[in-house]
């Protein structure tokens, strides 16, 4: 699997904090089971690597991937914890390189068309674009699109259920990324049936459902 075939899988991919990896499976059940199999785990917290080994142990459905990646060490430990794809909220030259010898999915940020431009450079044509609404957004990415046609993007950075479908309207997006389907207060009561629905919803959004 590649990168952009990694985006096809789902409209959304979940952006999750776990604060506590003995809540790991259960959220990730949730979310695969409500149509949602793509999960970013972010590397926020301690729980992160234990968080994916069980996840990749216990949720066979789970495409998981670890998030918010900074170098070749945290790259190589989130591979031996399970992951099987990673994002960034940008790229180094020591991280381009540890991507391309795992030969795993990889979504390097980038924020400018010259960093995209840069990406590109070093082999990576499916980029997360971060903090998407912060540095432009939808008409960022609409901008893009014209000279760098051959570039798809995660976006992520204020995404939510209000304006996902609007981005995931754009030619050039993929699938977006949110936070918004484990919302800390559902997560801290353990409301899995709430995580579930919310998942639902959000698979449920296709691209060209929202406004250009």
């Amino acid at each position: 699997m590649n990168s952009r075939e990694l985006l096809s899988l789902a409209p959304v991919m979940p952006v999750i904090v776990v604060p506590d990896a003995g809540l790991a499976v259960d959220m990730a059940r949730a979310l695969v089971d409500g149509g949602l199999p793509v999960l970013e785990i972010t590397l926020r917290t301690p729980a992160a690597f234990e968080a994916m080994r069980r996840i990749r142990d216990a949720v066979p459905g789970a495409v998981v991937g670890a998030g918010t990646v900074l170098d070749r060490a945290q790259w190589q430990r989130a591979v031996d914890s399970g992951a099987v794809f990673g994002v960034s909220p940008g790229l180094t030259a020591e991280l381009a390189s540890a991507a391309r010898a795992s030969a795993l999915p990889f979504l390097p940020g980038v924020a400018t068309a010259s960093e995209a431009m840069r990406a590109a450079d070093e082999g990576f044509d499916t980029l997360k674009l971060f903090p998407a609404e912060a540095v432009g957004g939808r008409a960022l990415l609409r901008s893009l699109h014209g000279p760098l046609p051959h570039l798809h993007f995660c976006p992520t950075g204020g995404i939510h259920v209000g304006n996902a479908a609007d981005y995931l309207a754009l030619p050039n997006v993929g699938c977006v990324g949110g936070s918004w389907i484990t919302p800390e207060a559902l997560v801290a009561a353990r409301d899995w049936a709430g995580v579930r629905e919310l998942a639902a919803q959000a698979a449920a959004l296709r691209p060209g459902a929202g406004a250009r």
